[in-house]
Parts: C-alpha cells; structure tokens; sequence
C-alpha cells in the first residue's frame, strides 16, 4: 500500500544511512502522500523499526506503514549492504519525521581502548 511512497524516499534514505556514522539523521516527509495512501487521516503513522545484520530485529506486522519500509529497504540493492553491516533504528514519529539511527556496537574501538590501557 505505501511501497511506492516509500520507492520515492529512498535514495534519501540511503544517504542518510550512510550519514549515520556522523550522527543521528532527521528526514521531514510529506504528510498528504501519506494521508492519501492511507486508511484513513490517523492511520497509525508511528512505529520503530531496527534492522540487525540484514534483517528486521523487531516485530513490525502491525503497520503496513512500517513492514512496506523494511520490505523496500531489505529489496534495495544499494541499502542492503549497509544493513548488512551495520546496526540501525529507523522511526517515525507523529510529525512524519523518520529518524535514523546507526547503534552498531563498537566493539573494535571497545578492544582497541582496552589494550591501550592495559
């Protein structure tokens, strides 16, 4: 139902994954595409998604707002790499504003730092 929305979003998204490792990203989406698309004005228009190692981490099946996002990002030939390799959250609150986030552990920094201690 939102595939297409979402289709047009993502070579944005892509680059705000990619930004991630700077820092939290923020990206404003248009309300009406949404609305339009949509059941009804409030159709739940807020969910979490975290994506671990190229999969969805958590349990979505309640948006289809939210489970066409993932199904759009897992079939992207260009976003899969990065969700392969990394560790993100991606949400959207009831601004429409869809926030992403890079939480991959850092384990290697974590290792490094120890030794340097020692």
């Amino acid at each position: 139902m939102y595939t297409q929305i979402w289709s047009k979003y993502l070579p944005i998204i892509k680059i705000l994954l990619k930004r991630t490792l700077q820092g939290d990203q923020v990206l404003d989406l248009n309300r009406i595409d949404f609305e339009r698309a949509g059941s009804g004005r409030k159709a739940g228009y807020k969910f979490s998604i975290e994506f671990t190692r190229g999969r969805v981490a958590n349990i979505i099946s309640g948006s289809a707002l939210a489970s066409d996002l993932a199904q759009v990002m897992l079939e992207d030939a260009n976003i899969k790499p990065l969700l392969l390799g990394n560790h993100y959250v991606v949400s959207l609150n009831t601004k429409f504003q869809l926030s992403l986030k890079n939480v991959t552990p850092k384990e290697a920094d974590d290792a490094a730092s120890e030794e340097t201690a020692d």
